[in-house]
């Protein structure tokens, strides 16, 4: 790739060089896909482009879009491109997202991430236009491009003279919907990370990537968008709460589809692995898939064991498995496993990982289950530091910096929060992690590690032994602290979510979490059981320890706790 080019010249070389290769598969249950072709795709781009132009919009400016799963939204995206403009995606209301968790998320970056424009349906335009159009807001109106698609002008849009260096996108870091900082990064920044991702993973003209992720991640937006249209290799894109409602749909589209290559978050390995019927995939085979990239979150070995154990007999290979360490501040990947290669498991010593060290166990130590994550991907380095700021050596804990030539230049309007995290051209990443044999693990977030009495506790440690009881709905727990003041430390709370209702049951699947977590060594004061779909998750889908603590402590009347059971002088 030509890194002097724009994102818009590069997609038009490709619809130029491959008119008749498909670009986009769009995937919708029950009904027919639909399959952009390249010269289809540019042209439906150019028109919107052409009509976004005549609406106002203006290079430089910031287009939030705000759209469901919709066969126009990948023109529109490129129309903004086309112009200019700077194309933003954020989360539309949906039942995975609590509305005044929208509410908020939505107001919160409109003031503050320089959102000019906001690109949305009709049926949500009345929704929107009370949250963002509000005084103190930078949004100047709220455009519905969608309507009316009959009157497109032809595929004509204005020159524009756009440099590699200017901004091409905004995405949000995640993180709970209203703390999320915009990034925003250059053609230059993107095309080279695409560049070298592909490298990473071998990407290949016969590949073809499938993805349910949502676009208004970074996961989804950079690896599961702009890898394929960047790199011309066909991306068949589903709807990401079609998917929710019915994981195995993905199994279907890998089969008709022939699909390669897919990014999923750790728990979507797990949600496969336990509610895919055998009549959904009956007749099916995923030998085509190359690589199943586990990214996003920590990758457990325990989700990697079930799943393979699940769809090894059609035809899922230990090979296809592999890892990835990413960031929205980085573009998207920082580090990748090698392709054809399971992804490394490192048993250390639980205590000792605790201290700062990750050295084998004995033979009456407790284990830890590390995945390495691989190797730095081309055009970026990594290293561990200590809080003095001290590079570690291998098998050190420590916070992991990166340094990409992929990497953002600071969150948009946010100076103060750009100077927190970026350190002589290192970005603090705020995970901790070592590295062994060139390989990086990581281990948990920084702000989340859990001291009590002197002894850090991860608490990714807590959440997996309690995820393996029976009862409690795998991967929705939460484990964290909170301050004890009279005793000067910080004491153990867990959350988990469960289907039961009767309280002899619940009392007794409390009973065992206790048990579980002091074979841990650790002792809990606090234990909630919750109702499912109770816990807040953050934008990348995932539980999220600081918004659930939150909604404890404002939830006054215990709207959806089961049973609270505290232990030790534990607290209220």
């Amino acid at each position: 790739m030509n890194r002097n080019k724009t994102l818009w010249s590069l997609w038009r070389q490709n619809a130029e060089t491959f008119p008749d290769r498909e670009a986009i598969v769009h995937w919708s249950v029950g009904e027919e896909p639909i399959r952009w072709k390249w010269f289809d795709l540019i042209n439906k781009a150019r028109s919107f482009g052409r009509r976004l132009y005549e609406n106002g919009i203006r290079q430089g400016e910031v287009c939030a879009l705000i759209i469901r799963h919709n066969p126009d939204f990948y023109p529109l995206y490129m129309g903004i491109v086309a112009i200019g403009a700077i194309p933003a995606v954020l989360a539309y209301p949906n039942p995975r997202l609590h509305p005044d968790k929208f509410k908020a998320g939505l107001r919160g970056m409109s003031v503050h991430s320089g959102l000019d424009w906001i690109l949305t349906e009709s049926e949500l335009a009345p929704q929107i236009r009370s949250l963002a159009c509000e005084e103190g807001t930078t949004v100047r109106a709220i455009l519905t491009p969608l309507e009316n698609l009959e009157r497109l002008e032809e595929p004509d849009i204005p020159e524009v003279a756009v440099s590699a260096d200017q901004v091409c996108l905004l995405q949000h870091s995640s993180g709970t919907t209203g703390l999320q900082k915009a990034v925003a990064l250059s053609h230059r920044t993107v095309i080279a990370h695409l560049e070298n991702l592909a490298a990473a993973i071998k990407l290949e003209s016969s590949d073809k990537i499938v993805s349910w992720l949502p676009l208004y991640h970074d996961m989804g937006l950079i690896s599961s968008f702009h890898v394929p249209l960047g790199s011309n290799v066909p991306l068949v894109q589903m709807d990401p709460f079609e998917w929710v409602l019915a994981p195995s749909t993905l199994w279907e589209v890998i089969h008709e589809e022939r699909g390669a290559v897919l990014w999923m978050p750790n728990f979507a390995f797990n949600i496969l692995a336990d509610r895919t019927r055998e009549e959904d995939i009956e007749g099916f085979r995923f030998d085509s898939v190359r690589m199943l990239i586990n990214c996003s979150e920590p990758v457990r070995k325990e989700s990697i064991d079930r799943f393979l154990t699940r769809f090894a007999a059609y035809g899922i290979r230990p090979e296809s498995m592999a890892a990835s360490y990413a960031m929205a501040e980085v573009t998207f990947a920082a580090t990748q496993t090698v392709p054809g290669k399971p992804p490394t498991i490192l048993a250390v010593d639980r205590n000792v990982l605790a201290g700062g060290y990750a050295v084998p166990p004995n033979s009456d130590s407790p284990v830890r289950h590390c995945v390495s994550s691989g190797i730095p991907i081309p055009g970026c380095d990594l290293q561990i530091i200590d809080e003095q700021g001290n590079v570690l050596g291998e098998d050190r804990v420590g916070e992991i910096q990166i340094a990409s030539e992929s990497m953002f230049t600071g969150y948009r309007n946010r100076p103060d929060l750009t100077a927190e995290v970026l350190q002589k051209d290192w970005y603090a990443s705020g995970d901790f992690g070592f590295v062994h044999d060139g390989e990086y693990y990581v281990i948990g977030r920084k702000k989340d590690l859990i001291i009590v009495a002197g002894k850090n506790l991860y608490p990714e440690d807590i959440e997996d032994a309690v995820s393996g009881i029976a009862g409690v709905l795998a991967g929705r727990v939460i484990a964290f602290g909170y301050e004890d003041i009279d005793l000067g430390t910080e004491r153990v709370a867990l959350v988990a979510e469960t289907a039961l209702t009767d309280r002899s049951e619940l009392e007794k699947l409390i009973r065992e979490i206790v048990e579980t977590v002091m074979a841990l060594d650790i002792t809990l004061s606090k234990v909630i059981l919750v109702v499912p779909r109770w816990l807040v998750k953050s934008s990348a889908g995932k539980p999220s320890r600081s918004a659930t603590q939150a909604r404890i402590a404002g939830n006054a009347d215990n709207t959806g706790i089961l049973l609270i059971q505290t232990f030790g002088n534990g607290g209220d």
